[in-house]
């Protein structure tokens, strides 16, 4: 009769072993722990969506850019923000064709 060699197993690695231990518990993938104005901003743009429903992305858009045209920086960044949160391509097409320069979005 022959006799094989079979080397022993890594316990940490072996079927019973990995059933019985734990999943590794990772935080979500959308936790960023970014709150303060993000949150802020959230709140605003689902109440500017309950106001105006599906288009709340375009009336953003409008008054960022109405915002912009009558000078007023801090509404249009307000405005522009929301629409973000709402739209995030609509944003940056209308912060690319109103202010091109990449350094004043904040996009």
């Amino acid at each position: 009769m022959t006799i094989h060699f079979a080397a022993a197993r890594d316990a940490r690695k072996s079927p019973v072993a990995r059933a019985l231990t734990r999943p590794e518990l990772r935080p979500a993938c959308n936790d960023n722990a970014t709150a303060g104005k993000h949150d802020l901003m959230m709140h605003a743009a689902l109440q500017h969506f309950a106001e105006f429903g599906l288009n709340a992305p375009q009336h953003a858009r409008d008054r960022a850019r109405d915002a912009f045209f009558s000078g007023d920086r801090e509404a249009y960044g307000w405005w522009l923000e929301i629409c973000r949160q709402l739209d995030t391509h609509m944003a940056r097409q209308l912060a690319s064709l109103i202010d091109p320069d990449p350094r004043n979005s904040a996009i």
